[in-house]
């Protein structure tokens, strides 16, 4: 990869070290749970997950898709909740 210049030197680097930073914590906490994720299945599961918010009645209905492989075993694993499948809120 070429960089134009120090700071997206700077900037790669420190993306790249906080990934590698970030995939050792993660893979660390699914070991305590005896989990063994593959990553690339898991970026695929992670790449299904998506939420849509519908506008309908003056009320906002969010609604996530379901998890597919083992995301949500390693969300649990690194303590973030999920948000719930459909969520309703009135519209201000």
């Amino acid at each position: 990869m070429f960089h134009q210049s120090d700071a997206a030197i700077r900037g790669h680097v420190f993306c790249s070290f906080m990934a590698l930073l970030l995939s050792h914590e993660l893979s660390r906490l699914c070991a305590a749970r005896d989990l063994k994720p593959e990553w690339q299945p898991l970026l695929n599961d992670l790449d299904r997950l998506q939420k849509v918010t519908l506008h309908k009645d003056g009320k906002d209905i969010t609604i996530r898709t379901p998890t597919a492989g083992m995301v949500g075993a390693v969300f649990q694993a690194a303590g973030v909740a999920l948000p719930a499948n459909i969520h309703e809120n009135p519209t201000a």
